[in-house]
């Protein structure tokens, strides 16, 4: 398929980038047009290096070759993203100010634009108005994503995920309605308020003076519910076990590293908290004894280490059953002889009894770090009550939409 990416001067053109490896991977020639504005954020050089092919931004570049007709002539599909208010409007009133302008004018492929911007932009009546006139044309206009903008500010008018706009734009070519998330389908502050205390990471239990015992988590699933609480206009504490990742400005963030710090920095901030969610993955032992010095190999070829069990810090919130608090545990679990993975989450479910467990099956790629998640939903029970897959944002915001609905009287 040859598509035409046209990208726009938003902050969000970063993240285009990917959505242009994306369709490169999946074998389609992209040709990409950037606007003026568009190159103020990311260069010329990042495109054409991603594409292969010469990235034209201005209307009287290669005109022998009259490519401002020829590029959407030529194409299969075009996407615009991040597509500004500005061109928006310029797309609603069929004006040709520049040669994305140009070229969408003169195809005949279907047209996908993904807008990003402030709220106060998106909600404006003038780009409502636009946003009504394309779609009415047939354009697929998608619904930006609700989430951090530039600066400080959060809210609808993010640029929905990469991944949200390759199946977007793949559906629209097969002659199907794209399936993404849409505004209409979360409540905009629905957290407003609320006091939210999110653990994070993975704890380690020291040996000796250099050694510890911990685990594969990387904080990045508790940190982007962190995000997404914030963004949801939750008052949100992090406790976070050995994390190295940046939160927004407005999150608050203590640091722990053992499982007997965590409980203690946890217990501490939710005394008060409407809503606590247990997303770090704490170590169920520690060693008995700690070496303050490291312990040196003496040729016996063993070592023998005593452990005992850390405080089920989950089943602690439970068994206090504070009024009004909601608490959310995370079950990471693999398959065994005995039982399936999701066996394994129902029974613990069960066992801790928690408002909602979040159960991943964890592995070789798959549930821990930089990787798309997959997650169902429990309730105290054992039974499920939902499913999402898709990045740890996208998971985030799926989990508390199902926190906001069980806190809806």
């Amino acid at each position: 398929m040859r598509v035409l990416l046209g990208v726009t001067g938003g902050v969000a053109a970063y993240k285009v980038a990917i959505v242009l490896r994306r369709l490169k991977e999946d074998g389609h020639v992209v040709r990409v047009v950037p606007t003026p504005a568009a190159l103020e954020f990311v260069g010329r050089a990042t495109w054409e290096a991603l594409s292969g092919l010469p990235a034209t931004a201005h209307t009287f570049d290669n005109v022998p070759a009259v490519e401002h007709v020829r590029l959407g002539q030529q194409a299969d599909l075009v996407l615009v993203a991040p597509c500004t208010a500005d061109f928006l409007a310029q797309l609603a009133h069929g004006e040709a100010r520049d040669l994305l302008g140009n070229a969408v004018l003169a195809t005949r492929a279907p047209v996908v634009v993904a807008p990003a911007m402030h709220t106060e932009m998106w909600e404006k009546a003038s780009t409502q108005d636009n946003v009504a006139t394309l779609r009415a044309r047939r354009f697929t206009v998608l619904d930006p994503a609700v989430g951090r903008l530039t600066g400080p500010d959060s809210g609808p008018g993010r640029l929905p995920e990469p991944e949200e706009i390759v199946a977007a734009a793949y559906a629209v070519a097969a002659g199907e309605v794209p399936d993404y998330p849409r505004l209409s389908e979360r409540a905009w502050g629905d957290l407003d308020g609320l006091r939210v205390v999110i653990s994070a990471g993975g704890t380690r239990e020291p040996i000796d003076a250099v050694r510890f015992l911990g685990n594969r988590s990387s904080g990045l699933q508790g940190f982007a519910l962190a995000e997404a609480a914030h963004e949801r206009g939750a008052h949100v504490t992090v406790v976070a076990a050995n994390v190295a990742l940046p939160l927004s400005e407005g999150i608050a963030r203590v640091d722990v590293t053992t499982a007997a710090e965590l409980a203690e920095a946890v217990r501490d901030a939710s005394s008060t908290a409407d809503l606590v969610v247990m997303a770090a993955a704490v170590a169920d032992f520690r060693p008995r004894e700690v070496s303050a010095t490291k312990v040196k190999k003496d040729g016996s070829g063993a070592w023998t280490l005593e452990l005992v069990e850390t405080e089920d810090v989950l089943a602690s919130l439970v068994r206090e059953a504070v009024p009004g608090r909601t608490v959310v545990g995370f079950a990471a679990e693999t398959g065994d002889d005995a039982s399936s993975a999701l066996d394994h989450a129902r029974a613990k479910a069960r066992r801790k009894g928690a408002d909602l467990l979040v159960f991943n099956q964890v592995g070789e790629n798959r549930g821990f770090g930089d990787v798309p998640n997959e997650v169902t939903l429990l309730d105290a029970s054992g039974a499920e009550v939902g499913h999402a897959a898709g990045t740890k944002l996208h998971v985030a915001h799926a989990v508390l939409d199902a926190v906001a609905a069980l806190r809806t009287p």
